[in-house]
């Protein structure tokens, strides 16, 4: 489905301002992967970076968290071949504003995905989803604001810590997320691109410098690390559990079996909760596995999305 005859290059901005601490479009985004697919689009108050190519059923991209539209680099032009691809990046990350009400939680960042689309005139027929993005998707089929005919996740992120971890983490989370210094000091610390390079590593993928000078670019950004750490401070995965079994939607777990981020393991929790999903295992990949082997993601994507 197409954006119901919208010119949507209309809806462009040349080079919008940002805001403090927010990467600039000029500047930060010159080389930006597929930018002749670059859109800007305000909504409620906020100003969405999305990218939109190809032609065909509307197959709609969310990445993870700390991440941005770079990370479909490779797979979005393969992918538009075959669907019209919409990826935006996430509120408060890359070039999108953070929300005008500052809601960075799950729900919050789901409506926000939902106005985009509405404001774009776009169903859904097809989802995929990295990391913290699947939850989105998933939350969103929940709550009626897309009906894919199919969820492919993308190492997904939607289970909490278990036991004594969860009740720790979640106010360290909320704490670290609320102090206004720590995304300023990530930002200086991440001007030595080694430090990028060694989280990058630790998530068990290992990039091309390609990816690693992007994710470096935008993690010198306080407002779009500021992002991702409200956004994990935000994140509360109970009732998304809760609700799973009643998705309406096939659901396809894509699993790295070196993902040091989310545990290989969970994808069978998650089956047994929702024991409709089906399970596919990647040895040798991280967490970043769709960007370590974007062809391999690419086919897999068509494969299930038909």
């Amino acid at each position: 489905m197409q954006a119901s005859g919208r010119n949507l290059a209309a809806e462009q901005a040349a080079s919008p301002k940002p805001r403090a601490g927010q990467p600039d479009w000029a500047r930060d985004g010159w080389d930006w992967p597929n930018r002749g697919a670059s859109r800007f689009v305000h909504v409620a108050g906020q100003r969405w970076h999305v990218q939109i190519a190809g032609d065909g059923p509307v197959l709609l991209l969310l990445h993870g968290t700390g991440a941005a539209t770079h990370s479909w680099r490779d797979m979005l032009p393969r992918l538009a071949q075959h669907f019209t691809v919409v990826a935006p990046d996430l509120p408060g990350h890359g070039f999108t504003s953070r929300p005008a009400d500052g809601d960075m939680s799950l729900p919050g960042m789901a409506r926000g995905v939902a106005g985009l689309l509405a404001a774009l005139g776009m169903a859904v027929d097809f989802a995929a989803g990295h990391s913290a993005g699947v939850a989105i998707l998933v939350r969103m089929c929940l709550d009626g604001m897309i009906a894919p005919g199919c969820v492919v996740s993308l190492n997904g992120a939607m289970l909490p810590y278990g036991g004594a971890a969860s009740a720790l983490f979640a106010p360290l989370a909320r704490g670290i997320a609320r102090n206004p210094l720590l995304p300023v000091l990530f930002a200086w610390r991440a001007a030595d691109t080694k430090v990028v390079e060694r989280l990058l590593r630790a998530t068990g993928s290992a990039l091309d410098p390609i990816g690693l000078k992007f994710y470096a670019r935008l993690a010198r950004h306080s407002a779009h690390t500021g992002a991702a750490l409200a956004m994990m401070g935000n994140w509360e995965l109970t009732s998304l559990v809760a609700a799973l079994p009643t998705l309406p939607t096939r659901l396809v777990l894509v699993v790295g079996e070196n993902d040091r981020s989310i545990p290989p393991g969970d994808a069978k929790k998650l089956q047994a909760i929702l024991p409709t999903a089906e399970i596919i295992s990647l040895p040798g990949l991280g967490h970043l596995a769709h960007e370590e082997k974007p062809v391999a993601f690419s086919d897999l994507i068509r494969e299930h999305c038909r």
